[in-house]
């Protein structure tokens, strides 16, 4: 499966996840607008250099790449970078918003400072930078995207609560550009990837601090054991294909590491149906509410909407 005659744009590719997204594309023969500036993992700070060495790693190894330092977080910024793959092959092929920050804490202590900076990068981010490039997208009928999502987000994790809000809120703008974007050949996807990265390192290492020391000997050891067989290479992968032209889904989300892939998927149960519903009806049947039993899996609100319809026309006819 190749990219050949492809552009594809990936943000924070100066290393991590990104980096391996670049290669691993730029190997299969697209060109690739390496997006980084740099910043620790945290969002403070600036360099270009690590997206120019991946951009020259590519190239040494007979691929097409360029650096972009710009920053994901203005809309200035964002066109900036689309604006380096336009300038510099006139198209736009795959977006991958990859760029993120950490900056954990209990909610207790979760400032707006705290939560506006990940917003910032991860959400508004990968609006600002989709929007330049669903233009290009539109214009030339085709285009992938890729957001990145996480578990963090999608089943919660302690003191994340604004990487979790930032990171969730991509999969509905991954489920609404989806629905737009079929009319134009577009399809878009979320990946919540599971690496061992500098982000996941700096988490780990938050934790350790807090813990006592036979509770950080467990958690090195488990680093020993098992996070070192999630090698951000081994992620690659699905994001490539993905981003593939023969990738044949849209509005997903894909879970991946240490070579693993599962879907996560939002659900329906059968439910309980009463149209003179009361809150003691609510308590009665919460079991049958929660049943997972002959779940669905609605593709949009309408068919959301259907089945509440055709769950009110059986009880209907039943009476």
């Amino acid at each position: 499966m190749r990219f050949d005659g492809q552009v594809a744009v990936i943000t924070g590719a100066g290393g991590g996840l990104g980096r391996h997204y670049a290669l691993l594309l730029a190997s299969r023969g697209a060109r690739v607008v390496v997006n980084d500036i740099g910043g620790s993992v945290t969002g403070s700070g600036a360099d270009i250099e690590p997206a120019s060495v991946t951009a020259a790693e590519i190239r040494r190894q007979g691929g097409e790449a360029v650096a972009d330092g710009h920053s994901v977080t203005s809309p200035e910024g964002a066109a900036a970078i689309i604006d380096t793959a336009l300038r510099t092959w006139g198209r736009v092929d795959i977006l991958i918003n990859n760029a993120g920050i950490v900056g954990d804490a209990p909610f207790e202590d979760m400032t707006a400072d705290r939560l506006e900076p990940l917003l910032e990068v991860h959400l508004n981010g990968a609006f600002y930078v989709t929007r330049p490039a669903w233009k290009v997208m539109c214009e030339q009928r085709y285009g992938r995207i890729l957001n990145t999502c996480s578990a963090a987000g999608i089943l919660g994790a302690e003191g994340m609560s604004n990487y979790g809000a930032a990171k969730t809120g991509l999969i509905g703008l991954t489920r609404v550009l989806a629905a737009e974007g079929a009319e134009h050949g577009i399809k878009v996807n979320a990946i919540a990837p599971i690496a061992y990265t500098r982000m996941l390192t700096h988490s780990l290492e938050s934790v350790g601090q807090q813990d006592a020391p036979a509770a950080r000997a467990v958690l090195d050891d488990l680093v020993g054991q098992y996070l070192q067989r999630l090698d951000p290479a081994r992620v690659a992968p699905v994001a490539a294909f993905l981003t593939h032209r023969d990738c044949p889904v849209s509005g997903e989300i894909y879970t991946a590491g240490a070579g693993h892939v599962a879907r996560f998927f939002i659900g329906r149960t059968t439910g309980f149906y009463d149209p003179e519903l009361s809150i003691e009806d609510v308590r009665d049947h919460l079991d049958e509410v929660r049943d997972e039993a002959g779940y669905t899996v609605p593709r949009g609100p309408g068919e959301e909407m259907a089945e509440l319809f055709a769950a009110i026309a059986d009880r209907t006819l039943s009476r």
